[in-house]
């Protein structure tokens, strides 16, 4: 997943019946597991609406760590977003990671080869950093207990990402995401630009030959002699989707991902240049542009939204519903 922000660099819905209002909160929930929406996956379920507790591989010091969901999502939010935003920035993305996390412990397992459900590496799972959380972050997490995304009985896969740069990609699109269906990650408007500071939405970065050559080789490819990067086709939100380096013809994000994605700010490049053998890509957004922006939700809750309209947005034709509480 994506995060970015000035202070934060490391690297970072869908329609139910019986839907009613929750007393003291603005989300809207089925009353406890209901039709259409996911269960807690087996491997970790303590039992019908109970809050199931996960293995942590904390890569930091190689441990395994157990503890209660709600408890891991505290330190993930606080790592993933700025934790001074606002609650319902935070709420939002509360629910994106909760989300996240079950799917792919239903999906995968979590992360089997740390024998974990989840992980501290952002390399292989999300964030997570426990120093971070302030009373913002405690109370978005605490006003989405157990609330989750859901399609057709399964949890969403929830990306997210830093700035959309006012419209979202496809997964197939953003991501080169084929492995299933997800018809809830669609193109969506988003009103980010406006409220984003400019050293967040643009970028200028320059990478040697052998740094293009290194990352093509990391995904299986030889250029053979080139002297320039050809974009073959964008997206309808202008993000590049497959490049020609030479004689390979690769994905855009796989080639963003294997030269590094937090020099590569995104795919939407409004050109590249060659100098003196270097290829200079002038670019706008942060992240694979999938699911919510993180900027986008910052900036819709500042205007008023609440948490359920802000994921709802994001994740078009989903289910938001109340699996434990």
């Amino acid at each position: 997943m994506f995060r970015s922000m000035s202070t934060v660099r490391k690297v970072g819905l869908f329609l139910s019946l019986g839907l009613m209002l929750v007393a003291g909160s603005a989300c809207r929930f089925l009353g406890g597991p209901a039709e259409g929406m996911p269960s807690i996956p087996r491997v970790i379920s303590k039992g019908e609406n109970v809050e199931p507790i996960i293995n942590v591989y904390m890569h930091e010091t190689g441990q395994i760590r157990a503890m209660p969901m709600e408890e891991y999502l505290l330190g993930v939010v606080a790592a993933e977003m700025i934790p001074t935003w606002h609650v319902e920035a935070l709420a939002a993305q509360a629910i994106v990671a909760r989300t996240f996390t079950l799917d792919k412990i239903a999906r995968q397992g979590g992360v089997p080869r740390r024998n974990a459900h989840a992980s501290t590496d952002i390399e292989e799972f999300q964030a997570y950093d426990n120093t971070k959380i302030t009373d913002q972050v405690r109370q978005a997490v605490q006003k989405t207990r157990g609330i989750v995304l859901g399609y057709r009985g399964q949890f969403v896969r929830a990306w997210f990402h830093a700035y959309c740069d006012g419209m979202t990609s496809t997964a197939v699109d953003g991501l080169a995401f084929r492995e299933f269906p997800t018809p809830y990650i669609q193109n969506v408007s988003d009103i980010c630009p406006e409220f984003t500071p400019q050293e967040e939405r643009e970028y200028r970065v320059t990478f040697t030959r052998a740094e293009v050559i290194a990352a093509l080789r990391q995904i299986g490819q030889t250029p053979g002699e080139f002297n320039r990067i050809e974009v073959l086709k964008k997206d309808s939100a202008n993000r590049a989707v497959s490049l020609r380096i030479g004689r390979a013809t690769i994905s855009a994000p796989a080639f963003r991902i294997a030269i590094g994605s937090t020099r590569l700010r995104s795919t939407k490049w409004s050109k590249v240049d060659v100098a003196d053998g270097k290829f200079i890509f002038v670019g706008s957004g942060y992240g694979h542009g999938v699911g919510m922006c993180q900027w986008g939700a910052k900036a819709r809750a500042e205007r008023g939204d609440n948490h359920t309209a802000i994921v709802e947005h994001f994740f078009p034709g989903a289910s938001i519903g109340k699996i434990w509480d």
